[in-house]
């Protein structure tokens, strides 16, 4: 009799149950139908009446924008027109003529031609203004408008009247369009001392098979210990990273797990097949630019005691997307869940469910971060700021006149004409920018306008302001024009004093030149302190060991 009630109060109580669900469910679906009529509405109105000409499809496209950016930055709405974009952002692969470009002045310049594309194959070079496509002026596009028109169906062709410094006649290029595919891993190779070195710059869905490749051949190579650079890696495709980790640690592990409002977003990744190394030293590199499938990456194998993570704090991107079909070949991507590494933290940084009024986004305050362990030695780690590396190497912030430089396009335009002066240079590990050649640096920068504020100027203008306010300028006058001619002495020395790092930034962006961007990546690593930390990490065993069995002090 006793069982009889137990089980007919658990009836009662599953259809008291499924009764408030459906009333939520159709409270719900009343606000939602609701809200859809006043907008359907609305938007009928305000066409047929308002007073100017207006473009219904602009109209909504801003509409749903304003919606989407008031819940996250990563839930995007795709139109049909954007479908390059999508598959761009997958598959590494879009139709086009293979080349960055930028705006420089009233048009668009090629800022790199990917090499072995349409651009590339077409004699097209880094510097080169486009003045013309298909015969039309492109004068005042933007960088959007060109981009749209350079991308197209593989094997169909345009026509681009270019402008080369050095030489004085615009001159014609047809360009054939192909499928570009951009490398996950545009370089991988053999550093000193028998360290194999991978650079992983985005997770489409050729990442894995790509760093599988790598490190395959790097082993074979005779590589004792490996680096991964996830450096500036923004992320991607979660099953990718999931597959990446399973190189490394014993099938069946786990290596994230991620939780959604909807059940069948609640689910365990685990590595599938078995791993290609379990035991070879691993140091993975990390920066504020490190997001999402990399965070994945790098916390996974830190949660496992697998790697020493070294760099900076990584960006702090713990949410999951989804791409959802609409009508119209439309497609919405979504947040759909947050994942957690192993240990049971979550990475993310910034708070987007609890906005202030004015629409700021908080990061999660200190108070709520909470220590995990990880799997094996049990370390301390935390969650809500991105993933911490157990190595942190600290990089000197680019100096004003450098960020001038850069911002001016005047490094740019210096190794444009370098490419117009020298039809060769010397291999990547060779080539040097020699003391001359920064003298010709400094004699090209003559008539060039590069002028920038120091932080000095910036107080010395504030504590002017403030002097005279107070009434007390008149006083200190002429101590004050003594020490902002003595700071503009020491300004004039800026090319002097940065001449390493401005040196350093050159030889980059010249290399880049001739052997593109597998070079650009070779030529960035030869005065590299993180990766010098990194091998500094994986030579002194003791210290790599001590790091993952947490006893290092």
């Amino acid at each position: 009799m006793k069982k009889r009630i137990t089980k007919i109060a658990l009836i009662i109580a599953l259809a008291m149950s499924s009764v408030f669900s459906v009333g939520y469910a159709t409270d719900s679906y009343f606000e939602v139908s609701k809200n859809l009529d006043i907008f359907a509405t609305l938007f009928r109105e305000l066409n047929i009446y308002y007073v100017d000409e207006s473009d219904p499809g602009k109209l909504i496209k801003t509409g749903i924008d304003a919606m989407l950016e008031s819940l996250d930055p990563y839930t995007n709405y795709i139109p049909e027109s954007n479908m390059e974009d999508y598959k761009l952002m997958t598959t590494g692969q879009y139709g086009g003529i293979g080349a960055l470009i930028q705006k420089q002045g009233d048009y668009v310049v090629i800022s790199e031609p990917y090499e072995g594309f349409g651009a590339f194959k077409a004699g097209l070079r880094a510097g080169d203004k486009i003045l013309e496509v298909d015969g039309k002026s492109v004068k005042g596009k933007n960088t959007s408008d060109i981009r749209e028109v350079l991308l197209g169906q593989p094997g169909s062709s345009i026509e681009l009247k270019l402008e080369r410094p050095g030489i004085k006649e615009p001159f014609v290029k047809k360009v054939v369009r192909e499928e570009v595919k951009i490398k996950d891993v545009p370089y991988y190779a053999m550093l000193k001392d028998s360290v194999g070195y991978i650079k992983l710059t985005g997770f489409t869905e050729s990442a894995s098979k790509e760093v599988k490749t790598a490190l395959v051949s790097l082993k074979e190579q005779n590589a004792k210990s490996m680096v991964l650079d996830l450096r500036g890696n923004g992320g991607g495709l979660l099953n990718e990273a999931v597959n990446i980790v399973n190189f490394f640690i014993p099938k069946g592990s786990e290596v994230v797990f991620t939780k959604g409002k909807i059940k069948e977003w609640d689910k365990s990744y685990k590595a599938l097949n078995e791993p290609i190394d379990t035991q070879i030293p691993l140091v993975v590199l990390i920066d504020e630019g490190s997001a999402s499938a990399s965070e994945i990456v790098s916390g996974s194998l830190q949660d496992h005691d697998r790697a020493v993570v070294v760099g900076n704090q990584s960006f702090g991107k713990g949410l999951v997307q989804s791409v959802r079909p609409l009508s119209y070949n439309s497609k919405l991507k979504v947040t759909v869940a947050k994942y957690y590494t192993p240990s049971g933290r979550c990475i993310q940084k910034l708070d987007y469910s609890h906005r202030e009024e004015d629409g700021k986004v908080n990061a999660v305050a200190d108070s709520m971060i909470r220590e995990f362990k990880t799997l094996n030695s049990k370390r301390p780690v935390f969650d809500g700021k991105g993933v911490a590396p157990d190595i942190t190497v600290e990089r000197p912030e680019l100096s004003n006149i450098s960020a001038s430089l850069l911002s001016k396009n005047l490094f740019f335009d210096y190794a444009t004409n370098y490419r117009i002066k020298n039809e060769t240079i010397k291999p990547v590990s060779e080539f040097v920018f020699t003391a001359d050649d920064y003298t010709d640096f400094v004699n090209f920068l003559t008539d060039k306008d590069y002028s920038y504020t120091t932080d000095s100027e910036d107080l010395l203008a504030k504590l002017e302001k403030i002097t005279q306010e107070e009434k007390y300028f008149d006083d200190v006058k002429t101590e004050y024009e003594q020490l902002k001619d003595k700071l503009n002495i020491h300004k004039k020395d800026d090319l002097k004093k940065f001449k390493d790092e401005i040196t350093m930034i050159l030889e980059t962006e010249i290399v880049g030149r001739y052997y593109y961007q597998t070079g650009a990546i070779q030529s960035s690593l030869k005065k590299d302190p993180v990766i010098e930390k990194a091998l500094n990490t994986l030579n002194n065993q003791d210290l790599y060991k001590s790091i993952l069995a947490g006893t290092k002090k």
